[in-house]
């Protein structure tokens, strides 16, 4: 166990949803990190098909609806955290890259550089979608260099989150580069 985590605090079991054979342990952890912040993981996992997934839910939030906005210009600033709640909407306007919130949408907590790693997941997936002599090809494979140049920390570039729940927040290796405008009224609907 992390030295960060806490011993699991309760512990579940259940009927697995998946298998219906095997017993799903649901276990909860609070994590105490480094930096001071707070997050519970909340983890599911049966004993017979190997189901398994976890939540994280931040304890640090900014519970208010706005629009967070990081100018990333260095590698260092890869390293900032990023709590997405499931409301939130992510952008890179240099990349012309974005995400929207759906139905399935989760909680995810990661730094700069995992944004765009998952990014390029994405992006390579719909690459490879495309016929080769699609011309949006070479658009994608020129979105694909600049992303590269960005995860090695070469590529300046903006990370926009809007949340309408609040839910989301970056903390920055420089509070400098960071910016939070708050939603009016007329901007949350």
């Amino acid at each position: 166990m992390s030295k960060y985590a806490s011993e699991p605090e309760e512990e579940f079991t259940f009927n697995c949803p998946s298998c219906q054979d095997g017993i799903l342990k649901i276990i909860k952890n609070l994590y105490d990190l480094p930096d001071k912040d707070k997050m519970l993981i909340i983890k599911f996992e049966c004993d017979n098909c190997n189901y398994h997934q976890n939540d994280i839910i931040p304890y640090t939030t900014r519970i208010e609806p706005g629009i967070l906005t990081l100018n990333i210009t260095t590698d260092e600033d890869l390293k900032s955290k990023v709590y997405r709640s499931p409301t939130g909407e992510l952008e890179i306007p240099e990349l012309e890259l974005a995400v929207e919130p759906g139905p399935s949408a989760k909680f995810y907590y990661t730094n700069i550089q995992g944004i765009l790693y998952r990014f390029e997941r994405a992006v390579l997936i719909h690459k490879n979608n495309k016929d080769l002599s699609d011309k949006e090809r070479q658009d994608v494979e020129k979105i694909l260099e600049n992303l590269r140049k960005a995860i090695n920390g070469n590529f300046p570039f903006t990370l926009i989150i809007k949340d309408h729940s609040g839910g989301s927040y970056i903390i920055p290796i420089d509070y400098s580069k960071l910016s939070f405008t708050k939603f009016d009224i007329s901007q949350n609907s």
